[in-house]
């Protein structure tokens, strides 16, 4: 049977604009549900229709047993920790400002390819870092002077700012597992299934239980978000990070807060102030200037 190769352009816009939208569709998810319930529920779908995909496409489920700890702990990490931390913090902040937090997972990635595949930073790096992080301050700074009367901001920010970590090591556990011969299918598969199974075992441990929402906006939501946001937005992500590199990857977090804070305002009330666009100015234009090419020298003559 044919493969369809998807070009880098749709494996760049389609995660793109799949997690643009997906800040916001959480939002109906946590209008009923505890965040650990609404993350696990999402991840276990998102697991059976990759197990699903990887049987249609004639892909065995069956992984080395050693691998397994590795893919637990990716798992526990990228789907786990890191999505429940993310809606626990659209909890307490709009949808797209945790979005434009995202925005710094470059220079997160940056640090665990350094760690992890030997990739050095450059100066220019460092301080594209500094300026990306004033504009995260800036952005925030009417939740910073107001956190004494909201201090659910300050709770908001620190998910989000632990959500980024953990999708960072997630990302390079996952492109890791890749180096070692491990399918990307079943890879996501099962580790979106031990991250869920965590999620649950916690729900449980915590007095949770397992509940799920009533309504069509509650279940229309869980599907979007396992189908679309979780199963065919990673596999673009991580195709594209395989076949271009993870900072042409990483480049996909420079225009998802733009869209996603146009989401907010549009249907969440957000209102731009003059800081939150001089931040959001700083913060997309440190990610253009870390990760744009740098010319080559010219040759000798």
């Amino acid at each position: 049977m044919p493969t369809f190769q998807p070009s880098a352009r749709l494996l760049f816009w389609g995660p793109t604009l799949i997690w643009a939208s997906t800040w916001h569709v959480i939002l109906y998810q946590l209008a009923e549900v505890p965040a650990m319930n609404a993350v696990a529920w999402r991840f276990l779908l998102a697991s059976g229709l990759l197990f699903a995909l990887a049987a249609w496409r004639g892909e065995s489920w069956r992984i080395a047993p050693r691998w397994h700890p590795w893919l637990a702990l990716t798992g526990s990490v990228q789907y786990g920790v890191n999505y429940w931390c993310v809606y626990e913090a659209e909890n307490h902040i709009p949808s797209g400002l945790v979005a434009v937090l995202f925005a710094l997972m470059v220079f997160g990635n940056a640090l665990t390819g350094a760690w992890f595949f030997g990739k050095p930073i450059t100066r220019r790096f460092v301080a594209s870092a500094a300026v990306g992080v004033s504009g995260v301050a800036l952005i925030f700074w009417p939740e910073v002077l107001a956190a004494g009367g909201k201090p659910g901001a300050a709770l908001g920010l620190g998910f989000g700012l632990l959500a980024v970590a953990c999708a960072c090591t997630g990302n390079a556990l996952t492109l890791k597992l890749g180096e070692r011969g491990l399918a990307l299918v079943p890879t996501l598969a099962w580790c979106m299934g031990y991250g869920a199974l965590g999620l649950v075992a916690a729900s449980g441990l915590q007095g949770l239980g397992w509940q799920v929402g009533h309504s069509a906006a509650w279940w229309v939501s869980l599907l979007y978000l396992a189908a679309f946001g979780s199963v065919a937005a990673f596999l673009m992500y991580f195709k594209l990070a395989h076949r271009e590199g993870p900072g042409k990857a990483a480049l996909t977090g420079v225009l998802t807060p733009v869209l996603a804070l146009a989401v907010s305002a549009a249907l969440e009330g957000w209102r731009p102030t003059l800081l939150s666009i001089a931040g959001v100015a700083l913060c997309l234009g440190s990610v253009y200037a870390a990760t744009r090419p740098v010319p080559e020298a010219a040759a000798p003559r």
